[in-house]
């Protein structure tokens, strides 16, 4: 039972060790991350004697930046520089999804704003580009010149009336005789009688 207890005990007192190794490790890192963070990005570059992320030729020097005591935003630009530098990942064949950006964080204008009203759309720019069509159709009537209207003779002239003369004929016109209507004779009914002979 004791060899348990002691044995126990010294793995405690060893985590406990590296506890405070791990506690004093973060301080030191977070003040060293706090004077990095006063400096610009050329002095810090200067100081490690490290060129500039952008101007970078090949992996070594990559992976020579990454192993170096600088903060995280300049190891990031680093490795930006780095999948230029990679045939693999720099020749993109436009079949990745996500490969560009497609925000338009860098053509958004600043203080943009929008006629769109909560509940109402656009009805203030629809309106505004209504009057302006029925002022520039006002305008074009305006402009217009007025067409000219021939006016009609007071009076109408009456064409001439061209009279024919007929030659009356020599002899006197004679109507035809009207040809007589016989009417048809009336129809004859015949009649028969029937002699009855007796039979004794």
């Amino acid at each position: 039972m004791s060899g348990d207890f002691w044995s126990r005990r010294r793995e405690a007192v060893a985590q406990e060790a590296l506890a405070e190794e791990a506690a004093l490790i973060a301080v030191e890192k977070k003040e060293r991350d706090a004077e990095l963070a006063e400096k610009s990005d050329e002095e810090l570059l200067s100081e490690a004697g490290l060129a500039t992320p952008e101007t970078l030729e090949s992996p070594e020097q990559v992976r020579e930046f990454l192993t170096s005591a600088l903060p995280q935003r300049l190891k990031t630009r680093a490795l930006r520089r780095l999948w230029r530098l990679n045939p693999v990942l720099a020749n993109i064949d436009g079949l990745v999804d996500y490969g560009e950006d497609f925000t338009d964080s860098a053509t958004v204008i600043e203080n943009l704003q929008t006629t769109y009203q909560v509940g109402k759309g656009m009805l203030a720019h629809v309106e505004e580009m209504a009057r302006q069509a029925e002022a520039a159709e006002a305008q074009e009537a305006e402009e217009e010149e007025p067409v000219e209207v021939e006016e009609a003779p007071a009076e109408i002239e009456e064409p001439p009336v061209l009279v024919a003369q007929v030659e009356a004929p020599d002899e006197p016109f004679e109507a035809p005789e009207e040809e007589e209507v016989f009417a048809p004779a009336p129809r004859r009914r015949m009649t028969f009688t029937f002699d009855e002979q007796r039979t004794g």
